[in-house]
């Protein structure tokens, strides 16, 4: 099995274990969320979709402390762009099959700079820092953004952070983070950050 081959199948048992067991989580993340980006002011997070780490309560309990918050964002041209969030009901489904947007301007990546956390989506992260995401490589180029923070940080399902190593290849990027429903570990990718 090539390695594209095995991401596909890690995907695929990763996807049904969330389909059963998805549900059983809701605000668990806020509080590790918060410690992972207290005193930090500027925070690149996402909007979840069913059946991936919720982040709607993230996202309030970011705002309410204060922090500007970017989102992903289609720019002109179907390019990856970023967001400023500004509440709830400023989201808008502004593409097919995507997560909701802010509906504010296509902000360039190079946003990015100026951004104190980001907190990703994913399907698994390793002890290592190998991550899966899932499959269409958008956060993998993110990463490999010049002067990216370094306090990055996926969230994942308990069962998601795994000892074992998961396939990687030149497009993968370590994560240095997991956030977890309970806490947040640092990975040996994290290094001395």
């Amino acid at each position: 099995m090539d390695i594209e081959e095995a991401k596909q199948a890690i995907r695929a048992l990763i996807r049904e274990r969330r389909n059963a067991k998805a549900h059983l989580f809701s605000d668990e993340w806020v509080g590790p969320v918060m410690d992972f980006t207290a005193g930090l002011d500027v925070v690149a997070c996402y909007v979840s979709l069913p059946n991936e780490p919720p982040t709607g309560p993230v996202l309030d309990a970011l705002e309410a402390s204060g922090k500007t918050i970017l989102l992903p964002k289609l720019g002109p041209g179907l390019t990856r762009a970023w967001g400023e969030y500004r509440g709830k009901a400023d989201l808008a489904q502004l593409a097919p099959s995507r997560p909701l947007e802010p509906s504010g301007p296509a902000l360039p990546q190079d946003v990015l700079a100026n951004v104190d956390a980001m907190i990703i989506p994913g399907l698994a992260v390793s002890h290592s820092g190998q991550r899966m995401g899932q499959g269409g490589g958008w956060y993998d180029r993110v990463l490999k953004t010049e002067n990216l923070t370094r306090r990055i940080g996926q969230m994942v399902f308990p069962w998601e952070y795994v000892s074992d190593d998961l396939p990687q290849d030149e497009l993968d990027v370590p994560i240095p983070y997991a956030l977890l429903p309970s806490e947040w570990v640092a990975t040996t990718a994290a290094g001395g950050n």
